[in-house]
């Protein structure tokens, strides 16, 4: 290195960043199988506050969009400031906010059409025993502030230098997007999609290079996984389930970034600057191990005011709170009254039937209307496909419908809250090429099992 570090650098980045691997990347045992220390600390807050957090919710709620109205009507100023921060939004999030009380209310009070009022599509999300946003609330504190571990303190910094050679070619992501997708699979694809837009507007990652982390390593926790299987009534094959979705996960991320929407996605960063050509490159006098090493201490050393660290993890905490859970909560409930009260849905997944047929799968034509519905969310498929004899196309339906990864009610309504350059229609696009070149891949290693 060519430059020296004082003793308090290297302990903020050794031990602060190995204490976020603890808490992030590493499962322990737990009554309710493995989960990441973060977790465990967000479901400990869920239980203890559970008596009122569907009411802080819907607090929250309204503040964000009484805020969001009133600043359509404040002229913004030179400075940003936290209520800019906070509730400066574009008129279609504005609505998305309104909604969200809308929807919270109708199922607080009980009052209005089932569909509303339902535990299957806004109960799901607000219940205050197990609901994805209140969860989320708890889930965001947390990661807010403790994710400064993984991002502030150099860990990223140092594996970058080291993983650009794997990542980059195969991938078309940066070397240091190795941690994040390893939070991701290891961890929960919430805590992925975070930290990854927490990235993306640090300009650590361009706008596709962002868009293919989250879209492609945002895996739901292996614990989620154990649900599915049961679900599905195979938990004696949770082993081939689960590699078979390490394996065609690992595939899916070569192909995606590769093909649109994308590839399609500016090779830009979040403040519209283009990426040096040769960034990642290894400056000489440096190797790999030293040059990763020397960037891993500046970055601590640009952070080492820990109280500025920490003030800016409770405004993360904040912009977390008001921006994305009122968007999860109105989108979720959109897409879950979709599914449990339309065929919309089920009309979609018809096109299917024949491309099932043709790969064999048993009850191909009740297989088929589970192919979309896991766009709401990602249960649902396992849910319906519960009754089919067949344990084959259980197997089938269960394995899809994880690697489709994109679902509204949790990942795709977060991903629409963040900054992340991912609309709507980009989610669903990207849902269905994932389903398409999951089917062939899942068919035929659940012939082999079966």
């Amino acid at each position: 290195m060519t430059k020296k570090f004082n003793p308090y650098i290297w302990f903020l980045f050794i031990c602060l960043s190995i204490l976020g691997i603890c808490l992030f990347i590493i499962p322990v045992g737990t009554p309710d199988g493995l989960k990441v220390p973060v977790a465990i600390f967000a479901n400990g807050l869920s239980a203890k506050v559970v008596s009122f957090i569907h009411w802080f919710a819907y607090v929250v709620f309204i503040i964000a969009a009484v805020g969001s109205i009133v600043m359509h009507f404040v002229p913004q100023s030179g400075k940003v400031t936290i209520f800019d921060a906070l509730f400066r939004t574009r008129l279609f999030w504005t609505i998305m906010r309104v909604l969200a009380v809308i929807f919270a209310t109708l199922y607080l009070f009980q009052t209005g059409p089932e569909a509303f009022t339902s535990e299957n599509t806004a109960g799901l999300l607000l219940n205050p025993d197990g609901g994805l946003v209140t969860m989320m609330f708890s889930l965001f504190l947390f990661a807010g502030l403790l994710l400064p571990l993984l991002t502030d303190f150099g860990l990223l910094e140092f594996f970058g230098s080291m993983m650009v050679k794997i990542m980059r070619p195969i991938f078309k992501i940066p070397g240091r997007a190795a941690i994040d997708c390893l939070a991701s699979w290891v961890g929960d694809g919430t805590i992925g999609v975070l930290l990854t837009n927490r990235q993306y507007e640090e300009g650590n990652y361009t706008a596709r290079e962002a868009a293919a982390i989250a879209t492609t390593f945002s895996v739901v926790s292996i614990t989620f996984c154990f649900v599915i299987v049961e679900t599905a009534g195979l938990s004696q094959y949770f082993l081939q389930f689960y590699g078979t979705v390490i394996l065609v996960g690992l595939i899916l991320a070569v192909i995606m970034p590769r093909i649109y929407p994308l590839r399609n996605k500016p090779d830009t960063y979040f403040d519209g600057s283009s990426p040096e050509a040769h960034r990642e490159d290894i400056p000489k006098g440096f190797n790999v191990f030293s040059f990763g090493l020397q960037n891993a201490l500046e970055k601590a050393e640009s952070n080492k005011n820990l109280l500025k660290v920490i003030g800016s993890g409770f405004k993360n905490v904040l912009e977390m709170w008001f921006a994305i859970t009122p968007v999860i909560m109105s989108f979720g409930t959109i897409a879950l009254i979709l599914a449990e009260y339309t065929s919309f849905f089920k009309v979609l997944g018809m096109p299917f039937e024949p491309i099932l047929q043709l790969f064999q799968i048993p009850f191909a034509d009740d297989a088929a209307q589970t192919m979309i519905i896991g766009f709401a969310d990602m249960l649902l498929p396992s849910i319906l496909g519960a009754g089919i004899e067949s344990e084959l196309t259980r197997f089938f339906i269960a394995t899809v419908s994880v690697t489709q990864l994109i679902y509204m009610s949790e990942v795709g309504g977060l991903i629409l809250g963040t900054k992340l350059p991912l609309k709507l229609w980009d989610l669903f696009v990207i849902f269905l090429i994932r389903t398409i070149i999951s089917i062939p891949i899942v068919a035929l290693i659940a012939h082999l099992i079966f």
